[in-house]
């Protein structure tokens, strides 16, 4: 009595589909970190104070009084 092994018609493919998956995984995670990189090392050109705005005008001072 021979045993004969059949493979699925998904099961066929797994390691296929499992070796691409794999690969747009990478790909995903290595552009991800790649830009991340260029990001960090590139930073933008103007210093980073011209971008914050300040507030020089004086302030006025109030004074309250309460009358008895």
């Amino acid at each position: 009595m021979t045993h004969k092994t059949t493979l699925s018609a998904i099961g066929g493919w797994h390691s296929f589909l499992f070796c691409i998956g794999m690969y747009f995984v990478a790909l995903f995670f290595s552009i991800f970190v790649c830009s991340s990189i260029f990001y960090v090392m590139n930073g933008r050109s103007a210093p980073a104070k011209d971008t914050f705005v300040e507030r020089t005008a004086a302030a006025k001072q109030v004074l309250a009084s309460v009358n008895h």
